[in-house]
């Protein structure tokens, strides 16, 4: 039989070491979540994150080829879950920054590879990378042909530069630790104003700090509190003409390519808040008799609603597994798979984490339970990472009404 979920000893060793740092150095960081404004909260979690960096954990997300220590997506799932479970915000400025790279990842020369990564190969520091696709106004339109706007921030050939200019909003730490833009921007931009979207769209890199980079806000976002996502724009950013990553017009093909790699890890987000909840009302449940003779789990009410979220956490971490390895493999399913994880997974973190607030009651509703962090989180989950109505969803339809659509394809029947 060719399925097997079975962890390797390595692995389990990634997983365990994971979760011990999680719970040693990442939970410490939760208290920056207090602070009163978007950019405080980000500056106190620098500590933090250069210690991630310090013990490999970037590392641990670049491919063994790039120069980095990662085997897998599956490797990265497990690592995840860990992470997240216990800090989304500062897992979230570390995979968002892992996102940041896929461009160069996926579309670089050796040479661009060898020259952009350097600083995050490194085990010191704090670098970031930021992947600058989304626009103010929205972006579930990137390939709009006219008279929609689709991508409008544009680059221009000036010398031996690009000359770009536009503006970008919720792009995971893209100004950077004081404004001055992360150590790499991979910025989707329109080279051709008169071509069709596929061929009109590409994606440059620009290293930090940026000349002509503009803050105009951090966005004070319901959850991820200590995660930034900034307001920006570009006003004469020059990059030399060798940055282009790919053929010019392919940054479609490798913003989608981009997007289906960390498809399959929001899953695991999912996965990760739906476990801290769960691992909280069970707690409760057999410790709280709320009033009455025996502790509520003995109740059937609260037995089957334990029984229905723990189920949904395994199918969507086994769904996720799956679309890590299609994606490790390169099967043709990877692409579906790892949109039903997200779809699947950020969705059913939103339900089961209301459906466990309800075991606990009204202590749910306290701060000094972990609900209300964990739901402000699991909100993000449905609409980040291409919104599951405006873009994710588009993606599968895309594919039913394909001619050579086969529905037994991605169960490795067909």
């Amino acid at each position: 039989m060719a399925i097997d979920f079975t962890l390797t000893a390595q692995q389990r060793e990634l997983q365990l070491a994971s979760r011990k740092f999680a719970r040693e150095v990442l939970a410490e960081a939760r208290a920056a979540e207090k602070l009163a404004t978007p950019e405080q909260r980000f500056l106190a979690t620098k500590p933090t994150y250069e210690a991630m960096v310090a013990a490999g954990y970037l590392r641990k997300c670049i491919p063994a080829p790039a120069g980095g220590d990662n085997a897998g997506m599956i490797d990265m799932a497990i690592l995840a879950e860990e992470f997240y479970s216990v800090n989304p915000s500062v897992t979230l400025t570390m995979l968002g920054s892992v996102l940041g790279l896929l461009p160069l990842l996926l579309g670089g020369t050796p040479e661009q590879c060898q020259r952009l990564l350097a600083p995050f190969l490194k085990t010191s520091g704090a670098p970031l990378a930021a992947f600058c696709s989304s626009e103010p106004g929205g972006s579930a339109n990137a390939a709009s042909p006219p008279p929609g706007e689709g991508v409008r921030t544009t680059a221009r050939h000036e010398g031996d530069n690009w000359l770009i200019n536009g503006r970008k909003k919720w792009v995971s730490s893209a100004t950077g630790w004081n404004r001055e833009g992360a150590d790499l921007l991979t910025i989707v931009c329109r080279t051709d104003p008169a071509a069709a979207p596929d061929a009109a769209i590409s994606i440059i890199a620009v290293q930090g700090p940026v000349t002509g980079l503009v803050f105009e806000r951090a966005i004070d976002s319901i959850g991820h509190r200590a995660h930034l996502v900034p307001q920006f724009g570009f006003q004469n950013v020059t990059a030399p003409h060798d940055n282009l990553l790919g053929q010019q017009g392919s940054g479609l093909a490798l913003t989608a390519a981009a997007f289906t790699g960390t498809a399959a890890l929001v899953g695991i987000f999912g996965v990760a808040l739906m476990r801290s909840a769960f691992a909280f009302a069970l707690d409760f449940a057999r410790s709280e008799k709320r009033g009455g003779v025996h502790p509520i789990i003995e109740h059937q009410a609260v037995g089957y609603a334990l029984a229905d979220a723990k189920t949904t956490i395994e199918a969507a971490r086994t769904l996720s597994w799956r679309a890590c390895h299609a994606l490790d493999t390169q099967s043709p399913a990877a692409e579906e798979l790892a949109v039903q994880a997200k779809i699947f997974g950020s969705e059913a973190a939103v339900r089961v984490i209301t459906d466990l607030m309800r075991v606990v009651g009204i202590d749910s509703y306290d701060h000094e339970a972990p609900f209300s962090g964990l739901l402000q989180d699991a909100l993000a989950l449905p609409i980040f990472d291409g919104g599951n109505l405006g873009i994710r969803r588009r993606q599968l339809h895309t594919m039913l009404k394909s001619r050579d659509y086969s529905p037994l394809a991605a169960s490795g029947a067909a």
